[in-house]
C-alpha cells in the first residue's frame, strides 16, 4: 500500500557510492524523517520507500541522472579574488552559498585557489555519482498541522526549534 501525502515517513539508511564508500548514515544519528510529498528527498527515492512495509528493508541503486545528476562542467567557474569579501576564508573544499540575480540561493564548493582567481563549483557534491541505498523503514504517521504548516517534521529525526 503506497504512502499517502503529508504523512511523516522515518527510515534508516546507509548510502554508498559504487566503489562501497559510505557517503551518508543515520546509524551514529539516528532516523532520518521527511514529510513525503513534499520533494524533500529524491523522486526515485521517496517512490521507493513509498511501496515499503513499516520494518522491511531494501536496497535501491539510483543512477547518477535519478540522483543529484550528472556532472556539469559549465557549472564550474573561474572567478576573480576581488568577488568575495576580504574576511572569506579561501580554500580548496570550503563550501559557501551565492545569490543569483533572482534572489536564490546556490551552494558552491571552492575546488582551488591561485593567486589572483578561485575555482568555484556549483555542482552537488554527489553529482555524476551513482547512489546505492540501503533502506529501512522505520515508521510512518500523519505530519501535524505544525510540521505542514513549517514544511518540516519536528522532534526525532526532524528539525529542532521553538
Amino acid at each position: 500500500m503506497a504512502i499517502e501525502l503529508n504523512k511523516v515517513v522515518t527510515l534508516n539508511f546507509t548510502l554508498k557510492d559504487d566503489s562501497g564508500n559510505i557517503l551518508d548514515t543515520t546509524d551514529n544519528g539516528g532516523p532520518f524523517s521527511y514529510i513525503s510529498g513534499k520533494n524533500m528527498v529524491l523522486p526515485k527515492l521517496e517512490e521507493a520507500v513509498n511501496g515499503m512495509i513499516i520494518g522491511t528493508k531494501k536496497n535501491l541503486k539510483l543512477n547518477a541522472a535519478d540522483g543529484y545528476g550528472d556532472y556539469n562542467d559549465d557549472a564550474v567557474q573561474v572567478v576573480g579574488k576581488e568577488n568575495f569579501p576580504q574576511d572569506f576564508v579561501l580554500e580548496a573544499g570550503m563550501e559557501y552559498m551565492a545569490s543569483n540575480p533572482e534572489g536564490v540561493q546556490m551552494p558552491f564548493i571552492i575546488t582551488s585557489v591561485e593567486d589572483e582567481t578561485v575555482t568555484i563549483d556549483f555542482n552537488h557534491p554527489l553529482a555524476g555519482k551513482n547512489l546505492n541505498f540501503d533502506l529501512e523503514l522505520v515508521d510512518v504517521r500523519d505530519a501535524t498541522a505544525e510540521e505542514l504548516a513549517h514544511g518540516h517534521v519536528h522532534g526525532a529525526g526532524g528539525h529542532h526549534h521553538h
